[in-house]
Parts: structure tokens; C-alpha cells; sequence
């Protein structure tokens, strides 16, 4: 059998560009749009609300990143529109809204996208020169009008009498998920979804993170609260870290918890983040399918939002950091549904798009096979996705995936001091060494060293008896943990490490559904039953092929355009 499939991150980023620099509103200085409607006829994309609130923010994110980490010069005009909106909005209490569309209704802040945006500022002040001083103070003021706005649980009044609790016990909770501009605390409105808990506690990472770029104390201060309050009283995770409700807020928590753990050498924190963690990865597939939800709907009818995905492993490199060992996780998840999810051809749009229908403010019509290409998928199925739900398409994805891709293109190779770290199987090219591999035809990672340094290989279960080679020569196997260790090459050495690699077939239920799934070492090379309308998972040359064939003769035989899978 003959594989087509090979793992390149900078093709999926450089589609996930596309999307980001045409499903936006030059109008409206590049305003995205969230509303992606590619179930009806003809297909259309529409602004609503969200996109001048967390779309800016995420996209502003993932464009910044992608754009640096795979050295892309095009999109430029586009990130600067969406910085421009990015900084626009902002309330005398400090928080972002959004601004007065005829799409919109109040104007509000939501807690939860306050996490977009905060993200978004650090992003900048560690990566965009422009507008320094007015990112710098729209973060810092942020951070002092949340905290501002929190209730202090200093107090336990029970049945022993008052206790007033100690400053490092004090638990902090917003009292509602939404603040007005001009009503402010409006008690009769919220945003309906629930778990205010948690989807406030969303911004537990970015606070965090933003006391490591600048050393402010309160945001240290806030995030604390929000974490004793969220594993505290909240109730919200139990002590194995099992929950009730939505993934990618639980696992972007429990990354802000980890951080928070490793900066204040509280390692209980640390702890309830590895917890958390292994419990999504109980209700997710060895191949990266992560559900939506927890225990909120019968797992059979959860889909995967391609979010999540992103959350797993910036969670997983996030503990990894702390010594555990997740590195396989993150190769598994990224390279197989991470990439499954998005959208690489608009074919099965043709016949659909109304090329001709103008405009309007709030809606496009036009170019919509071209312009998703590239998008993600908000609600798939391991084997296909769906054109009939809505958020086939998600613009909340195409903002959070793209940063996985950014991640662990470059985390795949790092230095640490006098040594190089290969840690993951991806092919890259770095100013400390070259990667090229041979998956999934071959097992082999070849290495071309630029520097002299000690070198490190990060392995796993699934490569089996293993050989190094140094400029052709067979080399012993030294192992430190779960790497193998080839110490002092210099610079221009060729490092190789090969084992054998052969197709696996293994029975996995997910969803409520039995597949087989066959593995190539890290790769899904085919899932069986495969998936209707848009296949996922068609990676050999075979299997195209008759793709291909089955479509035409589903398209003779019915006599009208019928939609092709996803690899064909």
C-alpha cells in the first residue's frame, strides 16, 4: 500500500492563513465573522456580536503567530485591523466591549472573553512592537478593573459562628458573567450558558502569564482567588479532576492552574491540572477526537470542537514543563485530528455559491469555497464532519487551532543550554538543526546538526527497538528518560534514528462508536467505518482513488452535485 500522507505544518498553517486573511470584512477593517453557514444554499458568512468581542482578540493571536512562527509575509494589513479593533472599545472600568453594530444589542462585557482579550495584549507585548505603551496599559487596566469588580469571600459565617479566613484563603468570584456599560451590575441579564464558575475563571492562564511578562502583583492576586474559589467552594471539580460541562474551559483552567503552579511553587495547583487533564483524556480518542462538552450530553451525540484540541495540548506542553511526560499526546493529537479538522478544499461547496447575490453589511455571499478553506471544523465526528450542523465550520476555532499549529511547529525543537531538543517527529528547519522524517512510510528521523551540543531525541512506546547512526556509523543506544541521548556532536553531523514500522490495527470505541483504527507509528492512516459527508481520514493513495471513483458514480447516478469527501 502506497502513502500520500505526510505531516507539514506549514502547508495547514499556510491554508489556516487563508482563512484568517479572507473570511474577514474589509469594510469593516477586517472584521471576522463567526457566523459560517456552509449546511444551506446558498452558503453564506454573517457578523454577529462575537466578532468585534473574542474573534478579534483570538484571530488577532493566531495570525501573529502563525505569521512569526512559519515566516509568512503575507497577511500583514490584516493583523494590523485586527489589533486596530483589538484596541478600540475599551470602558472606563477597563474592560473591552464591543462596538455598536446593527448586529448588536447592549453593550457589554463578557468575563469569559476577557480572557480572549487579555491573551491577545500579552501576545502583543511579547511578539508586536506597535502601540507598546497603550497594550501595556489596556492589560494593566484590565487586570485592575476585574479585580476591582470581584467579590472577597473573606468570611465563613457557619454553624460555629463567624470566620474571618486569612488573605491566602480569601476566594474571589465575579457576581455575574456579564457587565453592562451603561447598567453595569444588571442581575436580570446573564449570557444563559452556565458553569459562571469556570467561564469566568477562563482567564487563569492569560493573568498568570501576565504576571511572568510584567511582574504584576495583582494579576498574580486575582488569579489566585479565582483558583481557591474555583477549587474550592465552586465545587466544580471533584478531587480526581472530573467535571460537569464545557472542555475548553475546564483545560484552558487547568493550563492557567499548571502555570500558576510552577510560578508559585504551589504544586497542588500543578496537580489538579495533571488531574484534569487525564480526565479529558479518558473522554477523548488516542487520536486527538476531544468532545465538547462533559457529561452534559449522552456521549454519543457530542462532536469535537477543534478548540479543545488546541487546549489538550497547550495544556499537555504546559505540565510537560513541570516533568511530566505528555510529548506523545501533543504528536498524537496534532497530527491526526488537530489536522483532520480543518477544511484543505471547497470543492464540495461547487454549484452552491451565489457569486452574484451583492452584499450586504452584515452578510457575504460571495467566494465562500475559496475563502473556508483553511477554517476549522466546530463540531466533528472522529470519521467526518458535517454539513448539515451548525458551526461545521467554527470562526471561535479558527482562532484557537492555528495556535496549535504555531506551538508545536516550534516547540517540536528547542535548546536548553548546551543541548538540543528534537521532541517532536515533524520536519523543521531551526537554527540549531534541521528535521527531516520518514513518517509514515518509514520510521526514521534524520537530523542535521548546526551546532555542537549534546543531542536529545524524544522517543515512544510505539517506535520499538531502536538505532542511532552518526554520520552513518551505528552508535550505542544511551537513554535519558524517555529520549535517546547522542552527547557531543558538532556542527554538520548527521544524526539518525530508525525502527521498524508496519500498519497496526487496533479497536477503539468513541462516541458510542466501535472503529478500527489503523496506525502507521504516529499516524492514522485510515479509520474504519468511514465517515459521510466530509471523510476524515484519507491518507493513502488507494483509498483516494476509490474515493474519487465512488463520487463519480454517486454523482452519475443521481444526476446532480453530490458533496465529495474530505480527502478526495
Amino acid at each position: 500500500m502506497q502513502y500520500c500522507h505526510k505531516l507539514d505544518l506549514r502547508d495547514n498553517a499556510r491554508m489556516a492563513l487563508n482563512y484568517l486573511t479572507s473570511m474577514v470584512d474589509p469594510e469593516l477593517d477586517y472584521l471576522p465573522y463567526w457566523l459560517i453557514s456552509i449546511h444551506v444554499t446558498p452558503p453564506f458568512a454573517r457578523h454577529c456580536r462575537v466578532d468585534d468581542a473574542e474573534l478579534v482578540a483570538s484571530w488577532y493571536e493566531a495570525i501573529t503567530a502563525v505569521r512569526r512562527v512559519f515566516g509568512f509575509e503575507e497577511g500583514a494589513e490584516v493583523q494590523a485591523g485586527f489589533k486596530r479593533h483589538l484596541l478600540k472599545s475599551w470602558g472606563p472600568e477597563g474592560l473591552r466591549y464591543h462596538e455598536d453594530y446593527p448586529w448588536t444589542d447592549s453593550l457589554h462585557s463578557s468575563f469569559h472573553e476577557m480572557a480572549y482579550i487579555l491573551a491577545a495584549l500579552n501576545r502583543s507585548i511579547e511578539e508586536d512592537d506597535t502601540h507598546p505603551q497603550e497594550v501595556r496599559r489596556r492589560a494593566h487596566d484590565l487586570v485592575e478593573g476585574m479585580r476591582g469588580l470581584v467579590i472577597e469571600r473573606r468570611t465563613l459565617a457557619f454553624w460555629g459562628g463567624d470566620t474571618p479566613l486569612p488573605p491566602d484563603r480569601w476566594e474571589y468570584e465575579f457576581p455575574n458573567d456579564v457587565y453592562f456599560l451603561d447598567r453595569k451590575w444588571d442581575m436580570t441579564c446573564h449570557t444563559g450558558r452556565g458553569e459562571q464558575a469556570i467561564r469566568n475563571a477562563m482567564m487563569l492562564h492569560p493573568l498568570t502569564h501576565y504576571y511572568e511578562l510584567t511582574g504584576h502583583e495583582t494579576a498574580l492576586d486575582l488569579a489566585r482567588g479565582l483558583a481557591r474559589h474555583l477549587l474550592g467552594t465552586s465545587r466544580y471539580f471533584n478531587h480526581r479532576g472530573e467535571f460537569f460541562g464545557h472542555v475548553h474551559s475546564a483545560v484552558w483552567v487547568a493550563r492557567g492552574l499548571a502555570l500558576l503552579g510552577q510560578i508559585t511553587g504551589e504544586e497542588q495547583y500543578v496537580t489538579h491540572a495533571g488531574n484534569i487533564l487525564e480526565y479529558v483524556l479518558g473522554l477523548s480518542s488516542s487520536f486527538g477526537w476531544v468532545p465538547e462538552y462533559a457529561q452534559w450530553h449522552p456521549h454519543h451525540s457530542e462532536h469535537c470542537e477543534t478548540c479543545c484540541i488546541n487546549d489538550v495540548i497547550q495544556c499537555a506542553l504546559q505540565l510537560s514543563e513541570s516533568g511530566r511526560d505528555y510529548w506523545d499526546v501533543v504528536n498524537r493529537f496534532a497530527r491526526n485530528q488537530l489536522i483532520e479538522n480543518q477544511i484543505r478544499d471547497g470543492s464540495f461547496l461547487e454549484g452552491t455559491v451565489d457569486n452574484s447575490r451583492e452584499d450586504t453589511r452584515s452578510t457575504t455571499w460571495h467566494g465562500l469555497d475559496r475563502r473556508i478553506v483553511g477554517g476549522f471544523s466546530g463540531g466533528s465526528e472522529p470519521n467526518s464532519i458535517s454539513l448539515q450542523r451548525f458551526r461545521s465550520v467554527a470562526g471561535c476555532c479558527a482562532g484557537m487551532a492555528p495556535q496549535a499549529l504555531a506551538t508545536v511547529y516550534e516547540r517540536s525543537i528547542e535548546r536548553d543550554g548546551g543541548a538540543v531538543w528534537i521532541n517532536l517527529p515533524i520536519d523543521r528547519r531551526s537554527p540549531d538543526a534541521d528535521v527531516s522524517t520518514g513518517y509514515p512510510d518509514d520510521g526514521s528521523i534524520h537530523v542535521e546538526v548546526k551546532n555542537n551540543c549534546d543531542l536529545y531525541i524524544r522517543t515512544a512506546e510505539w517506535m520499538g527497538p531502536i538505532t542511532i547512526a552518526v554520520n552513518g556509523k551505528d552508535v550505542p543506544l544511551l537513554r535519558c528518560g524517555n529520549a535517546a541521548k547522542i552527547p557531543g556532536v558538532s556542527d554538520g553531523d548527521r544524526v539518525s534514528l530508525q525502527h521498524p514500522i508496519q500498519t497496526s490495527v487496533r479497536s477503539e470505541t468513541v462516541r458510542g462508536v466501535h472503529y478500527k483504527v489503523h496506525w502507521r507509528g504516529p499516524d492514522v492512516v485510515r479509520l474504519a467505518p468511514a465517515g459521510l459527508p466530509l471523510r476524515l481520514y484519507v491518507r493513502t493513495q488507494p483509498e483516494k482513488d476509490d474515493v474519487a471513483a465512488e463520487l463519480a458514480e454517486r454523482r452519475k447516478a443521481s444526476g446532480h452535485q453530490v458533496a465529495p469527501t474530505k480527502g478526495a
